[in-house]
């Protein structure tokens, strides 16, 4: 596949005056009221933006230009460091605008979180702005040979979201000697040495692969490789942080922020049908939707499994931050919540949007309404490894005083 021209050529230290850029949100709080702001325009680009199947370049740069993918960059380079509750709200936002932009945006401000583990000086290099923005598959698809100054990677890699209009792309391997067997983790002690290597998005080839139901704007397609030379400088192991910090205590501050994707496309499907329902009049009995005690009730329901949901997401979050940054001892219960809270805004909101797709009946399957958009944007994005019932399986294996098979929790 040919690359999009939307790819951002290699970056250099300029800064955003000379690069003719408006002053770009630097703080939590601008962030999030920029973000406020591109909702309406999202909407409206949201046919757009899933026919063409990635990211349009204007798109992205509202994201870049809002301060979006510098969200989890450091506060020693000037970065405003959001917390993984702060992180998720942004999310939030953005996703009841578009859940494809939300997910390429989610997946681009790990840019803060990644640098957190290069060394420092190898760091500011790749990153000269706060703004770049990463991508790339990071569980171990591909193997890669050591070899003098780094790394020779090979593989193909999935869902590579965001891959069109990325600065860094990364590849989740195992390191493997010439015959192709695994290599301890020098830093863990586990039998298998997981890596993540970066490279520029040009060093891959991509393959057209992302015809799908939903999310479709998000551009998840796959890339390879083959005998690609990796520096040992841009590569790093989650369990060697050089960063300390809630962010960069564990590999899963990459996925704390996902549920504000379904959290957000939930919100806006009950919004959309609350102003619906002030003109819309039951075709059979003539009662108002308004008035309507089918109507009311659903739509109180609704409001309620997503307020359960939002409430156990932000309240897990935040008790695994306080934690963290005090330096206490996750318990087991913490550590897992998270993840089970995940899965149920993912399951919950999929639930809420193919209830108001039932309850609008007809008119909701044609493409002008968002809520067709929306059906299928849910239903892809639950099949994610975070929303899948295995989920429940590996952290009720925890909960009962097992031992925890995932690097997530």
């Amino acid at each position: 596949m040919t690359r999009s021209t939307s790819v951002t050529t290699t970056p250099s230290p300029t800064t955003d005056a000379e690069a003719g850029r408006t002053h770009v949100p630097d703080t939590a709080e601008a962030i999030l009221a920029h973000a406020r702001t591109l909702v309406p325009l999202l909407r409206e680009a949201g046919p757009r933006i899933e026919a063409n199947r990635t990211l349009p370049e204007d798109i992205v740069a509202l994201l870049r230009d809002g301060g979006v993918f510098r969200a989890a960059m450091p506060k020693t380079w000037g970065g405003p460091e959001l917390t993984s509750m702060q992180q998720c709200e942004l999310i939030e936002t953005l996703a009841t605008g578009d859940a494809s932009t939300a997910w390429c945006a989610m997946i681009g401000m790990d840019s803060g979180i990644y640098s957190g583990y290069l060394d420092e000086e190898v760091a500011r290099e790749m990153y000269p702005s706060l703004d770049l923005a990463n991508s790339g598959w990071i569980y171990p698809q591909g193997r890669a040979v050591r070899t003098e100054g780094g790394y020779r990677l090979t593989g193909r890699w999935k869902f590579g979201s965001g891959s069109a209009h990325c600065d860094w792309l990364g590849a989740g391997c195992l390191i493997v000697d010439e015959d192709g067997n695994p290599e301890p983790d020098p830093v863990s002690g586990e039998p298998t040495h997981w890596r993540v290597l970066i490279s520029r998005p040009e060093a891959y080839t991509f393959h057209d692969t992302w015809h799908t139901t939903g999310l479709a704007g998000s551009g998840s397609q796959d890339y390879s490789c083959e005998d690609l030379f990796v520096p040992e400088e841009r590569t790093f192991s989650f369990s060697d942080p050089r960063r300390t910090g809630p962010l960069h205590s564990s590999p899963d501050a990459i996925l704390r922020k996902m549920s504000g994707i379904p959290l957000g496309m939930a919100r806006a499907a009950l919004d959309h049908v609350r102003e619906m329902a002030a003109h819309r009049t039951d075709r059979e009995t003539g009662t108002p939707w308004t008035q309507d005690h089918r109507v009311q009730s659903t739509i109180a329901r609704l409001e309620g499994e997503l307020l359960a949901a939002r409430s156990g997401v932000y309240a897990s979050l935040t008790r695994q931050w306080d934690a963290l940054a005090g330096g206490t001892e996750l318990t087991d219960d913490a550590r897992v919540a998270t993840a089970i809270a995940r899965r149920h805004a993912f399951r919950t909101a999929r639930d809420i949007v193919q209830t108001l797709f039932d309850l609008v009946g007809g008119s909701s399957v044609y493409k002008p309404s968002p809520l067709d958009r929306w059906l299928r944007d849910a239903w892809t994005m639950n099949q994610h490894a975070v929303a899948q019932d295995s989920i429940l399986q590996l952290t009720g294996n925890v909960l009962l005083g097992g031992k925890s098979t995932s690097p997530f929790f």
